[in-house]
């Protein structure tokens, strides 16, 4: 199971929207088979595993697969894996984790052991729900996975007061901001980040797989009432365009609008008492397929996901530097929260990146 489960890690970022799954072939103490799935749309990593063992002149009957989460039981871009699994004669089943789909939850084993198959499920179970922790969130919430990622000095700032922020911190930290953005599903910024800077919000220095079953790009989504963005930022004119949305409101100039649809997708949100509403905005997104969302769009955009508590995760990486000044732009601005209410972390980590660190820790939900 431990080797399933270092297969399955390696599509992370690649998946979207289904699930990492690893899969391993045993017959007769022998590894015969490996499969992870590598992109939606393509086999799964049980049929992998089974056409790994026949390709290589093994049989499959009489073998035990062992599986990171409970094999698909219905039709959807690929038919059932239970199916393939009773056809290649395989006698038992390990399975880690169950699916988190409550509709779905345990249908597999009930099919398996209709068949005639042995089935067990629990080895392992933590740390193959952990590694899908977004997928899971995504199923049981119908909410995007929310990160909020942010460079700031050792006093929580991330730009000078006339807006000075490249670069705050080290190589090693940006090329760790890059594995972020690799995978996530969609990044958010605000208006303001790019009239600030013009970012090409896209994923560099990140080694990716063979193209052929490359999973989608990074999406980016802008977040702008009054529809500001300038017709020649980058994001609106590079070779992915057509993966940049920008979020208006019903205020937005009509004429604007008209011209912003010629470049790139435009979406249509109401606004509330500051900003956005973000909860309906993550809730259409979520039902495009958005697993996760990289928030790093500037204190004000950070905040406001903050605030709708909306975050689940944070990664921020901090320099070795002091900044001051009462106007220079912090990591999180916004009104702020009662020290109650504030944000608690757990399962928290710190890494050094050379002169830098970063700090990555979950939202701790009661």
């Amino acid at each position: 199971m431990r080797e399933a489960l270092r297969l399955a890690k390696r599509a992370k970022g690649e998946t979207s929207p289904n699930p990492l799954v690893g899969a391993v072939l045993v017959r007769r103490g022998r590894i015969i088979g490996r499969g992870w799935h590598r992109r939606a749309g393509l086999a799964h990593a049980e049929v992998n595993a089974i056409e790994d063992a026949v390709k290589n002149g093994h049989s499959t009957r009489g073998a035990t697969l062992y599986v990171t989460l409970e094999p698909c039981s219905t039709t959807g871009r690929t038919p059932p894996c239970t199916q393939a699994i009773v056809d290649a004669g395989i006698d038992r089943v390990v399975v880690a984790a169950t699916d988190p789909n409550p509709s779905h939850a345990g249908r597999a084993f009930q099919k398996l052991r209709r068949n005639g198959l042995t089935v067990e499920h629990g080895l392992l179970a933590d740390r193959a729900t952990e590694m899908n922790a977004v997928f899971n969130h995504w199923i049981t919430t119908g909410l995007p996975w929310v990160t909020v990622k942010a460079a700031m000095t050792l006093d929580g700032k991330i730009a000078t007061a006339s807006g000075e922020s490249k670069w705050i911190t080290g190589p090693l930290a940006r090329r760790e901001g890059m594995k972020l953005r690799h995978v996530a599903d969609a990044i958010v910024v605000g208006v303001n980040t790019i009239l600030a800077d013009d970012p090409s919000l896209t994923v560099r220095d990140v080694r990716r797989p063979k193209a052929e079953w490359r999973g989608p790009e990074l999406r980016r989504i802008v977040l702008d009432p009054r529809a500001r963005i300038p017709l020649d930022a980058r994001a609106l004119n590079d070779e992915l365009a057509s993966a940049t949305t920008v979020v208006v409101s019903a205020d937005a100039p009509a004429k604007r609008l008209a011209k912003l649809k010629t470049r790139c997708e435009v979406m249509t949100c109401r606004l509330a008492k500051r900003g956005f509403s973000l909860r309906p905005l993550l809730r259409r997104l979520a039902k495009q397929g958005v697993t996760s969302l990289l928030v790093e769009g500037g204190g004000e955009t950070n905040a406001a996901f903050v605030e709708a508590g909306l975050v689940d995760q944070v990664a921020f990486f901090y320099a070795p530097k002091i900044l001051g000044g009462r106007d220079a732009r912090t990591g999180v601005a916004g009104e702020g929260l009662p020290l109650a209410a504030g944000l608690a972390l757990e399962k928290i980590r710190w890494r050094n990146l050379g002169p830098d660190l970063m700090l990555t820790a979950r939202v701790a939900r009661a």
